[in-house]
Parts: structure tokens; C-alpha cells; sequence
């Protein structure tokens, strides 16, 4: 893994480097964009749907937006005026074929949720991205797909995508996924909707449930028993309206740097509270973190409310065993968090890390180790000292945007200056996010 070189640009805000100083507090109220994976499955049930939806807070990111042209190109008719409000016209599950390739650019959800999707249809598909996206292994959706009857392989033999996918007809599975992944258990029970009869997926631990919650808002027959879920083939989502709230690992870098600087306090409204997401507040109030949670009252598809932040002295923890399927996303941010933390945060079991858009245990060890935090890397995870003054340092994203946003995050608690070079691949989950760190450090510096 190398750091490639950075704009040297004097802007401190363009889209290829943000550069940033120390501040000593945060006191605002702010709201994130849209859930991403909310917005993918949405506006793939939508469009798979029988009517007409109508999907408020869609996150207008690179990766959804690679979401919304496939399932376009598939024959949903999709109109919005704004790209976050989106009114779809579903294809009553007749998807026509697309003879191009689908390109998923960076998304991995795009990539491994659409391939189960098609791998039901009674045509060929090919399933593409960025250099990135296709040297991630693919094999862990590949194997219960062809296991279901799907003709579907690597086109290079590698395990990786470009996919083919020849047109087949499914028949029902019962999956173990050999690790809690919300991607593998999404991408069979969108194919076990192909299949004639009833799918089930197991997990070892339990997962982001964002599927299954959509897929019974949309009137799909599923249903859960303990770490299994069931869905009945062969039907069709009927449309529904949802709104997408907003997304709690875009909150978590704000979350994170309130909660280590005592003084602050912050307020995050009309967020996701799935508690199949929220396993950083777990690790904060470990950490000896001040924060609470108020859900808003109501039935609702997916939880929603306002979380507070009060800033204090944090300690390191450790994470592991079934925690970290619910804090994946969030690692960065969290082993940010060890550098700030007095005494040592370990993190174990998260050897999934070295799959994501980069190497993601290999990327936040090289750059803790530049600002000068003591890092060990272990083949599944970091063990990180925490707690000495920090110096600010140039560290490279590697084309990560959560690794972007985690050091950005970092620079804010750093004496002199701070770059991070490569910044475009943030604009794929957090478009904005540069924009509400200048409005942050605005604040601080008239209430300085």
C-alpha cells in the first residue's frame, strides 16, 4: 500500500486535499445526508416494486448514485427534482436487460446487492467497477449464488469482479455466511426473491438488519428467528414511500471528535438509530464518553432520534467478538479515538478491514504511526497507545473516504497542520462532509 502524491493546491478547501488546524471546542447542532445503505436498498425495492415510491433523504453520493443509473438502466423510471427526494416507478420484478456494462465504480454495496438481483434474471448481466472495487474478493457472494443455480463467475478467474452473469433460474439455499456481513446476507435474500420456494440466511453474530426492515416495509413475505432470517421466493415488493434519516457512520466523525474534546457539545438531529449501527456510542460510553440518545416516538421502519455529545477525558477499551460487525464502518474513527484516549485501545477480530476500499488496517496504522501514535498492526486488528500530545502530520487517504474523514477528524486535536491528501473519494458516502468541517471550525474560531 503506497501513498499517492496530493494537489498542492493553496485552497484549504478543494476537492483533492483538505488541510486543517487544531480547535478546543464544538458547540453546534447539525444534521448529516441520508443513510447510504438505507438509500441503496430503497431505491433498489422501489424499483424492483410493483407502483409508484416516493423516497425523501436519499443520499445524492458516488455510491448510491451507481445504485440509482443500474436500477434505471434496468427499467425503473426514476424522476427528482433535487436528487434527494426521488419519486420510482417500479418494474413489477420485469427488469428488461441491460446490455452494457453496469458500473459500480467504488460501491461494494452496489456491486454485491445487484448481483443477486440479477443473477435471478432471465438474461445476461456484466457487473464492473473501479480498480479498486474489482480487486476485492467477490467469492463470499459468488459460491451461495452458484449454489442457488446462478451462472455467475470472475471474468479474469480471480475471484474478483468484473462479473458475468448468464440468465439461470434460482432455486432456494440455506446460507451460513462464515462472517456477520450485512452485503452477503442482502445479496442472497434479494436472489432468494428469484427463487421458487424459501431462502434462509444464518449468521454467526448478528449484522446490519437494513434489508429486512425495508423488504417488510415493501410487503415482502420475510421474517426472523433469532440469527436467521427467511424470505419466500418468487414474489414482488409492492411501493411504498420512506424517508431515509440520517446516516450514523457519517454522524460518528462528529460524534467522535465532540466526544474527546471536554468542553463541547453537540447535537445530531434526525439520525439513524438502528441499534444495528450504533454499537460506537457502546464503545464511547466505554471510553467514558457523555452522550445520549432520544428516539423519536412512534412505529417506525427504521429507528430515528437526536443524539447529544458532551465532551470529557476518554480511556482506551478494547473491541472484539461481536461487536465489531456493528462498528466496521466506524473503526477508523474509533482507533482516531485510541490515538486521543488515555492508555491502550485494542482492536481484534476485524481482519475484514483488508478487504474495503483499501486495506484499511494496513492504511490507519501507516498513518497513526506519521502523527506519531504508537500503532502495532495484527493480522486482525491494531493495538494503539494513546494519549501523548500529537503533532500534525501529511498522511494520504488511499483513496478511502472513511479514512479521509477518520484523520481529518484527528487533525482537528493536532498542534500545527494538518493534510490530507486525495480527498475526492469522499464525495462517495459524504458529499458535503468538507463543507460542514469549514462551517465547524468557523464556529470555533468566532467563539474562540
Amino acid at each position: 500500500m503506497r501513498a499517492r502524491p496530493g494537489s498542492a493546491s493553496g485552497d484549504n478547501w478543494n476537492m483533492s486535499e483538505i488541510r486543517l488546524r487544531r480547535i478546543k471546542k464544538i458547540a453546534t447542532r447539525i444534521r448529516v445526508p441520508g443513510d447510504k445503505s438505507m438509500s441503496h436498498r430503497a431505491v433498489m425495492l422501489a424499483g424492483l416494486a410493483k407502483g409508484t415510491s416516493r423516497i425523501a433523504g436519499f443520499l445524492a453520493g458516488e455510491d448510491c448514485a451507481r445504485t440509482l443509473r443500474a436500477m434505471q438502466a434496468l427499467g425503473a423510471e426514476i424522476e427528482s427534482e433535487d436528487g434527494t427526494n426521488l419519486e420510482i416507478t417500479g418494474t413489477a420484478g420485469d427488469c428488461r436487460q441491460v446490455l452494457e456494462t453496469i458500473d459500480c465504480g467504488n460501491s461494494g454495496t452496489s456491486l454485491r446487492l445487484l448481483s443477486g438481483i440479477l443473477a435471478g434474471q432471465p438474461f445476461s448481466s456484466r457487473l464492473s467497477g473501479d480498480a479498486s472495487l474489482n480487486s476485492r474478493p467477490m467469492d463470499r457472494i459468488t459460491k451461495p449464488l452458484t449454489e442457488m443455480g446462478a451462472l455467475i463467475k470472475s471474468e479474469n478467474g480471480n475471484d474478483c469482479a468484473p462479473l458475468l452473469i448468464q440468465a439461470s433460474r434460482l432455486h432456494p439455499i440455506d446460507h451460513q455466511t462464515p462472517v456477520a456481513s450485512a452485503q452477503i446476507k442482502s445479496c442472497v435474500l434479494l436472489a432468494g426473491m428469484f427463487a421458487e420456494g424459501t431462502t434462509s440466511v444464518s449468521e454467526p453474530n448478528q449484522s446490519r438488519d437494513h434489508t429486512e426492515r425495508m423488504m417488510r416495509h415493501f410487503m415482502l413475505p420475510i421474517r426472523s428467528e433469532g440469527l436467521t432470517t427467511f424470505i419466500n421466493g418468487l414474489s414482488i415488493p409492492t411501493a411504498r414511500d420512506f424517508s431515509v434519516p440520517g446516516d450514523f457512520s457519517s454522524a460518528a466523525f462528529w460524534i467522535a471528535a465532540a466526544a474527546a474534546l471536554p468542553g463541547s457539545r453537540l447535537v445530531v438531529e434526525n439520525l439513524g438509530l438502528n441499534p444495528t449501527r450504533t454499537g460506537l456510542i457502546t464503545v464511547l460510553l466505554r471510553m467514558g464518553a457523555q452522550i445520549r440518545e432520544n428516539l423519536d416516538a412512534g412505529d417506525q421502519i427504521e429507528p430515528r432520534g437526536t443524539v447529544e455529545v458532551r465532551g470529557a477525558p476518554l480511556h482506551g477499551t478494547i473491541i472484539e467478538g461481536a461487536l465489531i460487525a456493528n462498528v466496521i464502518d466506524e473503526i477508523p474513527i474509533i482507533a482516531a479515538l485510541g490515538a486521543l484516549a488515555d492508555g491502550t485501545t485494542v482492536i481484534r477480530e476485524a481482519s475484514e478491514l483488508r478487504f474495503k476500499e483499501t486495506d484499511r488496517l494496513a492504511a490507519i496504522a501507516t498513518n497513526l504511526a506519521a502523527f506519531g501514535v504508537p500503532v502495532d498492526e495484527t493480522p486482525d486488528g491494531l493495538v494503539i497507545q494513546g494519549g501523548s500530545p500529537l503533532a500534525g502530520a501529511t498522511v494520504d487517504s488511499f483513496g478511502d473516504h472513511r479514512i479521509a474523514m477518520a484523520f481529518a477528524v484527528l487533525g482537528l486535536f493536532c498542534e500545527g497542520e494538518t493534510r490530507i491528501l486525495n480527498t475526492d473519494c469522499i464525495r462517495t458516502s459524504y458529499p458535503g462532509f468538507e463543507r460542514q468541517l469549514a462551517s465547524l471550525r468557523r464556529r470555533h474560531r468566532r467563539h474562540a
